[in-house]
């Protein structure tokens, strides 16, 4: 059985720092690319940040270029997003993804995604 579990959400004031953290088990982790999106209320999902498998490509919205970064760690089986000079637009729950796909491949869309973590809330506060 395949599990994603976030961690690291929280209440934040804008203009600080978060690291998300998503375990994953019951799949071969370096199979799978995997993925960052969020959701707030009344919105929809929304894409956020992608790796390939060996973690040596990645993709992100341009909302949050320069600001978020994405990576993992094969040997832990956990991907991470780095998140810095957050802005209270960007409070929401945060779900990771697990996409089986080519070794170069960052998945941007929702569809290309196999399993999907609970989520972990973020609050940015002004």
């Amino acid at each position: 059985q395949v599990q994603l579990v976030e961690s690291g959400g929280g209440l934040v004031q804008a203009g600080g720092s978060l690291r998300l953290s998503c375990a994953a088990a019951g799949l071969t982790f370096s199979n799978y690319a995997m993925g960052w999106f969020r959701q707030a209320p009344g919105n929809e999902r929304e894409f956020v940040a992608a790796i390939s498998r060996s973690g040596a490509y990645t993709y992100y919205a341009d909302s949050v270029k320069g600001r978020f970064t994405i990576s993992r760690d094969n040997a832990e089986n956990t991907v991470y997003l780095q998140m810095n000079s957050l802005k209270p637009e960007e409070t929401a729950f945060y779900y990771c993804a697990a996409g089986r796909s080519s070794y170069y491949h960052t998945p941007k869309l929702s569809g290309e995604y196999d399993y999907w973590g609970q989520g972990t809330q973020v609050t940015v506060s002004s």
